[in-house]
């Protein structure tokens, strides 16, 4: 079990990670700063959690209610 976990390439996974947590973070922060979305709040919230690195890209180009 510890072989396969040694045998990982952190070096590529590693920055996968931290954008996938900047993006899921400031995504959070926006949906609750802003008044209004297309569609309700607590659905975004799961898209974005859930929605792993996609989730967060997709609030952002599809979530956000233009004024």
């Amino acid at each position: 079990m510890m072989e396969a976990f040694n045998e990982i390439p952190w070096g590529l996974i590693a920055p996968l990670l931290g954008l996938q947590a900047i993006l899921i973070i400031v995504a959070i922060i926006d949906l609750i700063r802003i008044p209004a979305t297309n569609g309700p709040k607590w659905v975004w919230v799961l898209i974005i959690i859930l929605g792993n690195l996609i989730g967060p890209i997709l609030y952002f180009i599809l979530g956000r209610k233009s004024e």
